[in-house]
C-alpha cells in the first residue's frame, strides 16, 4: 500500500490538491510503485526561501524543493517499503507561476508535484539528456490526466 501525505501549511484555501492527489496516485500506477511512502507539503514564499537558503545555498525563493530520502546512503528503510522523502510547493510561486504561463493553478501545482515526484525517484535534469527523459514522463501524466496547458 502506497501513502501519499498532502499537507497546507499555509492559511490559502487550495482545493487544487485533490486534483495534485489523483494525478500523483496516477504517477505512481505509471511507475509501477508499490509500498513507497512521500509527502507533499504546500508552503509560502518566506518558507521556501529559508528551506532554499539553508540547503541548497541559494538565498532566495523557489517553486518546488525535493528531499529524496533514498539519496541518503545512511537512510534505513522498513522492509519492503520505501521512504521516499518530501516534496516542498510554494503556493505564492505557484500561483504567480500560473498566470505568467497563462495556465491554471491546477495546471501549476500538478506540474510541480510530478516535478518533484520524479526527483523523488531518482531522476533530474542536468544534462539535456537527462531533462528530455524527465520532462517527457511527467508531460506524459498530465496528459493522461489531462492536466493541460
Amino acid at each position: 500500500m502506497n501513502e501519499l501525505g498532502i499537507f497546507n501549511q499555509t492559511e490559502k484555501e487550495i482545493p487544487e490538491l485533490e486534483t495534485v492527489k489523483i494525478v500523483l496516485e496516477h504517477a505512481i500506477k505509471k511507475e509501477k510503485l508499490e509500498h513507497v511512502i512521500f509527502n507533499v507539503i504546500i508552503v509560502d514564499n518566506d518558507y521556501i526561501h529559508e528551506l532554499n537558503k539553508n540547503y541548497r545555498k541559494i538565498d532566495r525563493e523557489t517553486d518546488v524543493i525535493t528531499f529524496a530520502l533514498e539519496d541518503e546512503k545512511d537512510m534505513v528503510e522498513p522492509e519492503g517499503e520505501r521512504i521516499l522523502g518530501d516534496i516542498y510547493i510554494s503556493i505564492d510561486k505557484a500561483i504567480s507561476q500560473a498566470e505568467e504561463y497563462g495556465h491554471s493553478l491546477t495546471r501549476e501545482l500538478c506540474f510541480l508535484a510530478i516535478h518533484g515526484f520524479y526527483h523523488l525517484l531518482g531522476y533530474d535534469h542536468m544534462t539535456d539528456v537527462e531533462e528530455k527523459v524527465m520532462f517527457a514522463k511527467q508531460e506524459e501524466v498530465l496528459h493522461e490526466c489531462e492536466i493541460e496547458r
